[in-house]
């Protein structure tokens, strides 16, 4: 399946990472503590996974006022980081399959909404390090689906967009892969099912790593 591709550039949560229940009960109670934004199900919150927080919250809470958006990003930032015990980890397998294509010869990168300190700790955590050999954030330089992300990486390591494929768990992902002019792969085992991702024309969508791998 990979074959063609130089470069496979990997969203993280939902993806890479099982972080979307310690994600979704973080970004509830933080609109609790925050006081005065909707009440919303565990459905619509996982919406935003993959956005920025300061897009996200944008997404979540279009009428919320804009003063509130940094005490929410606190105690989101609080809940995830060192409140929340909901647990996190890579999902079976990743490991494995980074492993196999790092092997083969692909370059691995991560384009992900986490900020930046949330994705070094992340990778620092799950002792991936030596996998990736570039990663870009929100907060390093637009949020999804603008293709800054991805067309910095290119640009770092002399790729073109024909020879580089995003995996992603979203239709951030998919648009942020079709707004950067390279292909995408969808995996159903985050967020977005199948149709929703079949939705961006991805190359192909998949149920397993091993279909990568």
């Amino acid at each position: 399946m990979l074959t063609n591709y130089k470069l496979v550039i990997f969203d993280w949560d939902g993806t890479v990472m099982d972080s979307i229940a310690r994600i979704v009960s973080s970004l509830d109670e933080a609109a609790r503590l925050t006081g005065g934004l909707p009440e919303l199900s565990f459905d619509e919150l996982k919406q935003m996974i993959g956005l920025s927080l300061d897009k996200g919250y944008t997404y979540l809470y279009p009428d919320a006022p804009l003063e509130k958006r940094d005490v929410w990003k606190k105690h989101y930032g609080e809940q995830f980081r060192e409140l929340n015990t909901t647990p996190h980890r890579l999902y079976d397998g990743v490991m494995e399959a980074l492993t196999a294509l790092k092997a083969r010869g692909h370059l691995l990168s991560v384009a992900t909404g986490k900020s930046r300190p949330g994705l070094d700790r992340a990778i620092q955590e799950t002792k991936t390090d030596h996998l990736f050999v570039a990663t870009r954030t929100a907060d390093q330089t637009a949020s999804k689906p603008d293709p800054l992300m991805i067309l910095s990486i290119l640009d770092e390591l002399n790729i073109a967009p024909h020879e580089a494929v995003m995996v992603g768990d979203t239709s951030h992902d998919m648009l942020l892969a079709k707004n950067a002019g390279v292909d995408a792969i969808g995996v159903t085992w985050g967020v977005h099912d199948e149709g929703v991702l079949s939705d961006y024309a991805p190359v192909a969508v998949i149920a397993s790593l091993d279909a990568l791998v």
